[in-house]
């Protein structure tokens, strides 16, 4: 079990599943002592519905997130190598943040995380495989720094 990094960003193709679902995630289970944040590769999407869904399932609140790009964090003054650790859920962002960060000593990790978008064909089917998804990204998180500490 590693100590829990001071900031950590989750990165993922467009910041509507996959890393909204780790950051909400992360501060549910961690988050009072570590800042996080979330980005994708693009801005092109919103949050996804279903990643709402299955997160409120446990409690963990993510409508009022908004997406945003590895670009627009940069025009909004959050500097990349101001983060402990950098994990990125998809192959894409694991090379966008590999690229924005040669110059800097830091942590990118690469947590396959499964994209739920497009499989299903029912509501049920839909919303089984983000559970998965979201279930997948818990035993990362618990594997990495144990049970969590503050439920909230």
């Amino acid at each position: 079990m590693e100590t829990l990094p001071q900031s950590i960003l989750f990165c993922c193709d467009h910041n509507a599943v996959r890393s909204p679902m780790a950051e909400g995630l992360m501060k549910k289970f961690f988050g009072t002592g570590t800042y996080v944040q979330s980005a994708g590769v693009k801005n092109d999407m919103e949050i996804d519905g279903f990643c709402i869904a299955v997160c409120q399932e446990i409690g963990v609140e993510l409508s009022r997130h908004r997406s945003r790009s590895f670009d627009e964090m940069e025009q909004w003054g959050d500097d990349l190598s101001s983060f402990d650790l950098i994990v990125a859920l998809s192959p894409a962002s694991q090379r966008r943040a590999l690229e924005l960060t040669r110059f800097f000593h830091l942590d990118v990790e690469y947590w396959p995380i499964m994209d739920p978008t497009g499989l299903g064909e029912t509501r049920d089917a839909k919303l089984n495989s983000y559970r998965q998804t979201r279930d997948q990204i818990i035993q990362q998180l618990k594997g990495r720094w144990g049970e969590p500490r503050e439920l909230r």
